[in-house]
């Protein structure tokens, strides 16, 4: 049996962690021995006696053929530390995981990709950029990578999916647990085009401590991590965190001054990452390595008559009076019935419905039933 498989056996087993793995895969050990270990030798390599015990009882050839046989039948592929198809990118991480179990298009792993991560409950203002530029990254041929949450990761994810651009969900569970339960049908639409990813077997449900260990690998598969928008206890951070400890890029966008939501993004741009105020700003640190190099946004935005460029901002440019400028601010929060914003501006009716008329006419807001209005 090849040695994949029998690391594969390993991490199936009930009791047999990270640690006890890298144990048996220090060199001191041929894996195709471990077969025929007896009690002893399972104690004599570092396991606990209750841990050998259900080794040598369980850990045989037909097992590990059952569990493998379970797998496949639930549609899922397996890739393992010794196969040559394993990423290299993550196996260049501090703790790359020894196993992981996919659903979709494997060949995405080996693919430029960038984590966009943030908050899970983002703002509009959020909503909005983590939707522009996700298109525009999947136009210039990036794959997207995030955590399937609630929030920044499912708008991204989404916007992949919307602009025809490929995108990977890690998991932290495993992979036939879909968490959070109403992103179910994402997870098959992703499924569908793109890559479902988890280091643990299926079966594993969802545990608070699991969704930390996953971020290492959202940030290892990808050239660098973006943080959307996210409050300063933010878990998207830990994935910020994870990037650093691989070598990987971080990038932060900035936010309303006024909002929880950017104080995260914010004190990652004071730390050093890279601030992102359009797609170019984080595209041109890949420039050269991109396979779609001519629809990045620095390039459309060439002069052709001059060669000169113009960088493009986040979203257009529009005039935009004081007032009008006012109500975006507070719109880029969250929405706000008509009642809301006449209490909370203290304006006349009239002046207020003169101003929100004119930014619905400028596009900018939209009014939504029961006389809400949103930021566009």
């Amino acid at each position: 049996m090849e040695e994949s498989w029998i690391l594969f056996g390993l991490h199936e087993m009930d009791g047999v962690g990270k640690r006890t793995i890298s144990k048996l895969m220090s060199g001191q050990h041929i894996l195709t021995d471990l077969l025929n270990y007896e009690e002893g030798d399972w104690v004599r390599a570092g396991l606990r006696k209750d841990q050998a015990s259900r080794l040598a009882k369980s850990f045989h050839m037909d097992w590990i053929e059952q569990r493998r046989e379970l797998v496949y039948k639930q549609g899922i592929q397996v890739i393992t530390y010794l196969d040559e198809e394993y990423p290299i990118l993550m196996k260049e991480t501090v703790q790359p995981p020894w196993v992981m179990y996919g659903r979709g298009d494997m060949n995405l792993l080996h693919t430029k990709a960038i984590a966009m991560v943030g908050t899970r409950m983002p703002t509009v203002y959020g909503r909005k950029v983590g939707e522009k530029l996700t298109a525009e990254f999947c136009g210039a041929g990036l794959s997207i990578v995030s955590g399937l949450a609630r929030g920044i990761d499912s708008v991204c994810h989404e916007a992949a999916l919307r602009a025809g651009g490929k995108t990977i969900a890690v998991f932290g569970t495993g992979i036939d647990r879909i968490y959070p339960p109403e992103n179910k049908g994402l997870a098959e639409r992703i499924a569908e085009t793109g890559l479902l990813l988890s280091e643990y077997p299926p079966g594993t449900r969802a545990h608070q401590g699991l969704f930390p260990e996953r971020n290492r690998i959202i940030a290892g598969l990808t050239l660098g991590t973006l943080v959307v928008e996210a409050d300063i206890r933010s878990g998207s951070l830990i994935t910020a965190d994870a990037a650093l400890e691989a070598g990987r890029d971080v990038f932060a966008v900035p936010g309303p001054i006024t909002s929880p939501k950017s104080r995260g993004a914010h004190n990652l741009i004071r730390q050093g990452a890279k601030l992102v105020t359009c797609a170019d700003d984080l595209l041109e640190e890949y420039r050269m390595d991109l396979p779609n190099p001519e629809q990045l946004p620095y390039n459309r935005g060439r002069s052709p008559e001059n060669g000169e460029d113009h960088k493009p901002g986040m979203f257009p440019e529009v005039s935009l009076s004081s007032d009008e400028k006012r109500i975006i601010s507070i719109l880029e929060q969250d929405e706000r019935s008509l009642d809301q914003l006449v209490e909370q501006l203290g304006w006349d009716f009239g002046h207020l419905h003169s101003v929100l008329l004119s930014l619905i006419i400028k596009k900018q807001i939209s009014q939504l039933p029961g006389t809400k209005y949103a930021r566009v």
